[in-house]
């Protein structure tokens, strides 16, 4: 006797997730490559022909348009009568689709963050970003040998961020341009490489870049007030931000997520263990260096508050939504508090030259 497939149904939210994955086009329409690609992308290549594919797509394409819009797709993915289409098939394939639970404390939707990675488009923002960086060391470097040690090189002089000149406003995001010595370059090119193309790979490369600027921008600011006399040069507020930004996406998409705790403790370990390296470092061994505690803390806040608020949410609950505003508004304030005081206190910074 065969044994019914029971289907759970889910919210239309989970689908169209799901929809709006495979609908490579964007044309709110998945067509039949598309279907063929959704079902053969767990390794069915050789277990589902492609009539079976046609059949499925057949059977609930009612507007005859070759295609299945998404409540066509609904219906499909909800419909027992697959049974009938491909036997046994169809229980490996609702099982991807919505997989059983196989633990208290696993949910239907673990594992669909992992799904949404993509190289298309490619993730290259941060490669470009990188070899931005890197064209302006090599161009100090060659102009004056050894001069980026010291950043005294025609761009140096021109990007890092110098107390005395905080009325050239571009200073506050253009010191991520300029790095002390080949070791702090490579630092943050491999760091930022690393973390940054897997957050492109899912949240797109505006969004990520949108939470990099946000982390320079909060380190210099963040210097300019609890450090006033500190110069700046490198791009750890904006890497120190793609490390909450990884956290963000982790507890936004936190139910989507294959082991979301041992991700986050791993983030959490690396922020801290960094910027506690960074404050021994500046107020216990006194090593007067470019970049300080102050650039880390201020952008790992802002890659959370601003990662929040800009990545992708596979699926929005109430409490995510608080969460969101919350950060929204925290974010707001704190720039806010920054930027009023770096305008109206003048007295506190060095004398402007």
């Amino acid at each position: 006797m065969t044994e019914t497939t029971q289907i759970p149904l889910k919210s239309k939210d989970f689908y169209r997730t799901i929809f709006n994955k495979y609908d490579r086009n964007k044309d709110g329409l998945i067509s039949l490559n598309e279907l063929i690609e959704l079902i053969e992308s767990r390794e069915y290549e050789e277990d589902i022909p492609q009539y079976c594919v046609r059949k499925i797509l057949k059977l609930h394409d009612y507007n005859e348009d070759q295609q299945l819009n998404f409540e066509e797709f609904h219906e499909m993915i909800n419909n027992p009568d697959l049974q009938y289409v491909f036997g046994h098939y169809i229980n490996r394939y609702i099982n991807w689709i919505i997989p059983r639970r196989q633990h208290p404390s696993r949910t239907v939707t673990d594992g669909l963050y992992e799904e949404e990675y993509s190289c298309y488009p490619p993730a290259v923002g941060m490669i470009i970003l990188s070899l931005i960086q890197v064209i302006i060391f090599c161009v100090d470097e060659a102009t004056e040998h050894d001069s980026t040690r010291s950043a005294t090189g025609p761009a140096a002089i021109v990007f890092i961020y110098e107390p005395s000149k905080r009325r050239e406003v571009w200073r506050y995001i253009t010191y991520m341009f300029v790095h002390i010595g080949i070791f702090h370059l490579l630092i943050n090119l491999l760091v930022q490489v690393l973390l940054g193309i897997p957050l492109e790979m899912v949240h797109k490369w505006w969004r990520v870049l949108l939470v990099y600027s946000a982390g320079v921008l909060a380190g210099s600011l963040g210097t300019s007030i609890v450090d006033p006399t500190v110069k700046l040069a490198g791009a750890s507020g904006g890497v120190y931000a793609l490390v909450t930004a990884h956290i963000a996406s982790i507890i936004m998409n936190w139910n989507e997520m294959s082991y979301p705790i041992a991700q986050l403790l791993l983030f959490l370990l690396v922020a801290i263990s960094d910027i506690g390296t960074a404050i021994y470092n500046r107020y216990v061994l006194d090593i007067n260096e470019h970049i300080g505690y102050a650039a880390h803390f201020a952008g790992a806040l802002a890659g959370l508050l601003v990662g929040i608020n800009v990545l992708r949410n596979l699926s929005v609950t109430r409490t995510e939504r608080v969460i969101w505003w919350v950060s929204m508004v925290t974010f707001s304030v704190l720039m806010g508090i920054c930027v009023v005081w770096n305008l109206a206190w003048k007295s506190y910074f060095p004398r402007e030259v």
